[in-house]
């Protein structure tokens, strides 16, 4: 599936940025180069699903004999390191097969990188299994997200342009000229009305690629959506429905509230508010977002396990998250010294915006009335919209970002 991708590789990836270990970024960068290899449809977005049988046979083209892994590799040796290393036996775990699990110390992966290559050459020589090629959006959004956030932490230029594409691609074939979002794309063609959850993760995945890009069209965009959003999912007393005040007439309007394998509509449209009001200074999605979290809250508490999009969307709020205004030439060497330290481990508490001095681009309101400080690259740190002075230099910021 698209989203068990999209969320395990986001997993793997803020793993890697809270403690350093190369292990988890070279989980993140397979997932992702896995996604781009066999999800990835010439127009831009990403299919649902990758079917688990070939040939008729559930697994075929996953599984391994050791009979299969000796013939590929050379030498016993390097068969028997690998094998013990991926817990391969001749009675398999799967169907009399081996699914391949490694079990050995993180520090001996590196070294059967040759052999993994050569099976995976051998393995591209098999019947592929198929794939289930509409294109969704509320998944898309989540994969965008990922690729996204990778991008800048990983610093791969690849990732940036898959996503950026991968943006222009729904904007372009599910948003239609009112601005409503379709579901579903195959073969050219989008159909059904968009719900919650289309909006809701695209708007996150466009937030995303803005921070990572400074290009002001994907906040826009965002804002543009979540405005939509307002308009026709909000429901009358607080918090949101599942589908639109315009959709079919159903017997009642859904309104699911629990998060499972993937975050209800509901959650990450507060998650996005809250974020959006930093960008924008728009006070009015702080109050729909706080009015929501005290509603669940009773539920949040009771049933933890059940609201874990809800539980970030608190733990959000609750951070006083940072919002942080740069002002510079995003090219000069001023402006990316600053940048690199904002961008510098795992900080989930806070949205930032990068524009030239007001006036010579469009910019997100939170870059408003920020200037230059002496001619230099400054950045302004701000929490519930009240800013500290702005800085100049990297250690001056780091000081800002540290403090409690």
């Amino acid at each position: 599936m698209l989203y068990d991708n999209s969320q395990l590789a986001r997993v793997y990836l803020h793993a890697w940025q809270v403690t350093g270990n190369e292990f988890f970024r070279n989980i993140t960068e397979e997932i992702l180069d896995y996604v781009v290899r066999e999800m990835l449809d010439p127009a831009g977005g990403f299919y649902s699903t990758q079917d688990a049988d070939s040939e008729g046979v559930e697994g075929k083209f996953f599984v391994w004999t050791t009979g299969e892994i000796r013939e590929v590799l050379d030498g016993d040796a390097q068969a028997d390191a690998f094998m013990a290393a991926y817990s391969v036996t001749p009675g398999g775990n799967f169907e009399g097969k081996n699914i391949l699990e490694f079990v050995s110390d993180l520090e001996q992966r590196p070294a059967l990188a040759e052999a993994r290559c050569k099976l995976f050459e051998a393995r591209e020589q098999r019947v592929h299994p198929g794939r289930d090629e509409k294109i969704l959006t509320s998944w898309n959004g989540l994969m965008l997200a990922t690729f996204a956030e990778a991008a800048r932490a990983l610093d791969r230029e690849d990732y940036q342009q898959v996503a950026e594409r991968n943006a222009g691609f729904l904007l372009h074939e599910l948003r239609q000229g009112n601005g409503r979002l379709l579901r579903s794309w195959k073969d050219g063609e989008a159909k059904l009305n968009g719900y919650l959850e289309d909006y809701a993760y695209l708007i996150e995945g466009l937030l995303e690629l803005y921070q990572t890009t400074f290009e002001p069209h994907w906040c826009a965009a965002a804002q543009e959506l979540a405005e939509t959003m307002l308009a026709h999912f909000q429901a009358p007393q607080g918090g949101f429905f599942d589908t639109s005040n315009d959709h079919e007439t159903l017997i009642t309007r859904p309104r699911d509230l629990q998060d499972n394998a993937t975050p209800s509509g509901s959650a990450m449209t507060i998650t996005t508010l809250l974020k959006l009001a930093g960008l924008t200074s728009d006070l009015r999605y702080v109050d729909i977002a706080h009015q929501a979290l005290a509603e669940m809250q009773p539920m949040m508490s009771q049933y933890p396990l059940g609201f874990g999009q809800w539980l970030q969307a608190l733990a959000y709020t609750l951070s006083k998250p940072r919002e942080i205004a740069l002002v510079g030439d995003p090219d000069s060497a001023d402006t990316q010294a600053l940048l690199n330290v904002i961008r510098e481990g795992y900080r989930p508490f806070q949205v930032v915006a990068l524009g030239a001095p007001e006036g010579q681009r469009p910019t997100p309101p939170l870059l408003q009335d920020r200037a230059l400080v002496e001619g230099r690259a400054a950045a302004y740190v701000c929490r519930d919209f009240a800013c500290q002075a702005p800085v100049t230099e990297p250690e001056g910021l780091q000081a800002q970002l540290e403090r409690p």
